[in-house]
């Protein structure tokens, strides 16, 4: 009788297992940067100055070749995927690699970042630093020491750390200190405006809560943008140059809103978020 319970139950896990198949959807094609706008401080919109950002051997590389950086001249860049997302899981794996820009703030050695809820590319002054977001900093091991991977910075936002409006620009993270040029896989799970949390290699490093504008940290903007404080619910991601090379070989992200109705066949459990006018139901004969 138990051989028989478990010769039934087998198809029925099929097709859980079938129906929650988690969907991630690949920004980076690893040819090319179809699909992406790039913003440089000082630079119109989609002018890729220096081919900053490149594809080569099926990664998307920042570099900053000596001809057309003698001097970094804090030409901070930004490229941004061209859709908005609200309530989904991005993934990103980099690895920082070779020497930083001639004259590249020390600040910045062995540092990037990927950019939540951002501000649109559009809205960017020609002179903006960096867009109105959340930052997921990136940070490389100099050999010495720790230094914390997937920190919490906010360029013209604030966060509520601990239960309380936190107002410090970056908050570290209790992740380990990656030396040298390893492959890191950053993952954070962002719920609208209520949640954010930062994973490294799986294991979480950090949890905040209700993203918002307000803060400082930023120039060259709109001030509009800036007039009040409201939380942010969605926005667009983007990476960053921030004068060291660093390559990155997957972007993906998986969606957490959609059909939470069990009856449709695009239902998927992980879902946090119901959208059901996107289920699609089976015709009846």
């Amino acid at each position: 009788m138990k051989k028989l319970f478990v010769f039934l139950l087998l198809p029925l896990l099929s097709f859980a297992q079938e129906i929650d198949k988690k969907e991630w959807k690949q920004l980076f094609n690893g040819k090319n940067l179809d699909g992406w706008k790039v913003k440089i401080r000082n630079y119109e919109l989609n002018n890729n100055y220096g081919n900053t950002f490149r594809v080569e051997d099926g990664l998307m590389k920042v570099r900053y070749d000596a001809s057309a950086y003698p001097a970094f001249n804090e030409r901070f860049g930004h490229i941004f995927y061209k859709d908005k997302f609200s309530y989904y899981k991005i993934a990103i794996e980099y690895r920082f690699v070779g020497d930083q820009a001639i004259e590249g703030p020390g600040w910045a050695t062995r540092n990037s970042g990927l950019m939540l809820h951002c501000q649109s590319p559009e809205s960017m002054g020609k002179d903006q630093d960096f867009p109105i977001s959340i930052e997921v900093q990136f940070l490389g091991g100099l050999g010495k020491g720790t230094r914390t991977t997937c920190n919490v910075c906010t360029p013209g936002t604030n966060i509520v750390y601990n239960n309380k409006l936190d107002t410090r620009h970056c908050i570290n993270s209790t992740s380990k200190t990656y030396d040298g040029d390893q492959w890191v896989r950053a993952e954070v799970e962002v719920l609208g405006d209520s949640v954010v949390r930062h994973f490294v290699n799986g294991e979480k490093v950090l949890e905040y809560l209700k993203p918002q504008i307000g803060g400082g940290n930023v120039s060259g903007h709109d001030e509009k943008l800036m007039s009040e404080v409201k939380l942010l619910k969605e926005g667009y991601i983007s990476l960053q140059s921030e004068s060291h090379p660093i390559d990155f070989r997957k972007v993906e992200v998986l969606n957490l809103c959609g059909c939470t109705d069990p009856k449709a066949t695009n239902y998927k459990s992980y879902f946090v978020k119901s959208d059901n006018s996107t289920c699609i139901y089976k015709k009846k004969k």
